[in-house]
């Protein structure tokens, strides 16, 4: 599932990939989301997905808990309190497709980085599972709330489809709330081909399905 924004540009990003980083380069485009945009502020080509590190546990943690007032999961499989040495490893885990949980299928989480300040994420999916099939999709990234508006959102979902292919991913799903108007903007503007919009009921708002080819 995604939150989102808009805009183009292009950099280049070195591609992880489930046996370990760095891969081969890749080029992408760019695009939007954040809330005050300061002249100096990085642009889009700053933007650089890369798995956590050891030094990322207080940033990862504040981004964690900013998310969740926007009830969005910043870390996946994360729980406040959880040994940060645990953490990485259950991610090593799931990038080799080991000791997966239930409901979890393989794929990688990358943070989205512009000049060494953690500003968004990406849970990238190898698989899909039913429920991935039906909402989840093989691609959930989010920008934190500070840094929204910046034509961050685009460029994480275009290096996100860079290393989903990379890892043999061939058409991508991406699935937004029916409501959310600038994710439905980044997605389209990614290639995403509207398939269906699925009730989920609950009160839920309607969940839109694209496929990116």
């Amino acid at each position: 599932m995604a939150r989102a924004g808009s805009g183009p540009a292009e950099t280049q990003m070195r591609i992880p990939n489930r046996f370990g980083y760095p891969g081969a380069v890749g080029t992408s485009s760019a695009g939007s989301v954040a809330q005050r945009a300061a002249p100096e502020t990085p642009g889009v080509r700053a933007v650089r997905l890369r798995p956590l590190r050891q030094d990322d546990e207080a940033a990862f943690a504040a981004a964690h808990e900013a998310m969740a007032g926007d009830s969005f999961v910043f870390g996946i499989g994360y729980e406040p309190g959880m040994p940060w040495d645990t953490y990485l490893a259950a991610l090593a885990d799931r990038r080799h497709g080991r000791n997966l949980p239930a409901r979890f299928v393989p794929g990688t989480f990358l943070v989205a980085d512009v000049a060494g300040q953690i500003v968004g994420r990406s849970s990238i999916r190898f698989e899909l599972n039913d429920f991935l099939l039906r909402e989840g999709g093989h691609i959930g990234y989010g920008v934190l709330p500070g840094h929204r508006r910046r034509g961050y959102a685009t460029e994480i979902l275009r290096q996100s489809l860079i290393v989903a292919r990379a890892d043999g991913v061939g058409r991508v799903l991406v699935t937004c709330d029916e409501d959310n108007a600038g994710s439905r903007a980044v997605i389209e503007s990614c290639g995403g081909q509207l398939e269906s919009v699925v009730d989920l009921g609950d009160g839920r708002p309607p969940k839109r399905r694209y496929w990116i080819d």
